[in-house]
């Protein structure tokens, strides 16, 4: 492990040395490409860096120890050190660890009703809502690609992309599915029902990262649906996009202009299909992927929200650590939860590193 972030440090000392040339000032595409790489291996060298200081302390103290009258205080120093650098070496252990190449990339989204009837649509609706208030509390910018919803607004189904640092790198966690346990609007006995919604999360795909082959396409256009006062069935703005090897369907509905639908459309069926792609590699290392917090197949159920209880539990964590309070979840407070998301994948990760 020393030996690499030696090399690590060399290597972004060697990035930081470039950027201060003057060749490189004139040329921005290179600029560009040294700057970003010296980004993503600043927090692994800063760790290392503190790492050695850290030992350096150690030595230090040390030596103070054979001195009686600073033998008390080198003890102390020893201590501190020692912990620090443990500390350190954890967060070493994880920085190195594969980074997911999709975890910079902005996010699309889809919420289905589940199981439940109008019950299911309208949790679907509300797990949009929490989705929205997250994106909101982050700076995320969200954008509705189409949406099918009920007269009592709940949602069939809805596409979106959420855009903004990080975004998928959070909310990967998200896909699967969600039950809800409480008395519906529509239950007049009372009792308390169960219904279901489930996730989809997909990376948005550039098309330098997978490309369409225009022959295997159909698109329609159509007119929009559903709430939108004089504009609806005006004009044939909305898109539809078949993707004739697979039969996948993609459509957009929630721009006016018909050529924003399309290219909206485009990225989400490129990203379903790299998605699908994605998922037979990763049939064939199943076996390996002992690092991977569930399936994350849609049909998985991942969570439980008890209205009853006031209680949330992510069925994918254990002990104390599984249950959060409700209220706070569904109006959007989830970085406590996905916080507890993250330090169990990177756990499980490093236990498989340890054991290969």
């Amino acid at each position: 492990m020393f030996e690499k972030l030696k090399s690590l440090k060399d290597q972004y000392e060697q990035l930081c040395a470039r950027l201060e040339l003057p060749e490189t000032y004139s040329d921005a595409s290179a600029y560009s490409r040294y700057e970003r790489e010296a980004r993503e291996l600043a927090p692994v060298v800063e760790a290392y860096t503190a790492y050695e200081k850290a030992g350096q302390a150690m030595e230090e103290a040390m030596a103070l120890m054979g001195d009686v009258e600073m033998k008390e205080l080198a003890q102390e120093e020893y201590a501190q050190a020692r912990a620090r650098r443990e500390q350190l070496s954890q967060e070493i252990k994880i920085l190195l660890l594969p980074k997911d190449p999709n975890d910079g990339k902005n996010v699309i989204m889809e919420i289905r009703g589940g199981v439940g009837g109008e019950e299911g649509m309208l949790f679907a609706a509300d797990l949009f809502r929490m989705y929205s208030m997250y994106a909101e509390s982050r700076g995320w910018r969200l954008e509705i690609a189409s949406i099918s919803e009920t007269e009592l607004g709940g949602i069939k189904e809805i596409s979106f992309v959420i855009e903004g640092q990080g975004a998928y790198s959070r909310l990967k966690f998200e896909a699967g599915g969600h039950r809800v346990q409480r008395i519906p609007v529509t239950e007049s006995g009372g009792r308390i029902h169960t219904s279901a919604a489930t996730v989809a999360v997909l990376p948005e795909v550039e098309e330098v990262d997978f490309k369409l082959d225009m022959n295997d396409l159909k698109i329609d256009t159509f007119r929009s649906s559903g709430a939108g006062g004089q504009h609806v069935n005006k004009t044939e703005s909305a898109i539809r996009i078949t993707h004739l090897p697979t039969g996948l369907v993609v459509e957009c509905q929630d721009e006016r202009s018909q050529y924003k639908n399309k290219d909206r459309a485009m990225q989400i069926l490129r990203s379903k299909l790299y998605e699908q792609e994605q998922a037979k590699k990763n049939a064939a290392l199943a076996s390996e992927r002992r690092s991977q917090i569930g399936s994350g197949d849609r049909s998985e159920r991942i969570r439980t929200y008890n209205f009853p209880q006031n209680r949330v539990t992510d069925h994918r964590l254990s002990g104390d650590m599984k249950n959060f309070n409700l209220h706070n979840i569904i109006n959007g407070d989830l970085d406590e939860l996905i916080d507890c998301l993250i330090t169990s994948d990177q756990t499980a990760r490093l236990q498989a590193q340890a054991e290969e």
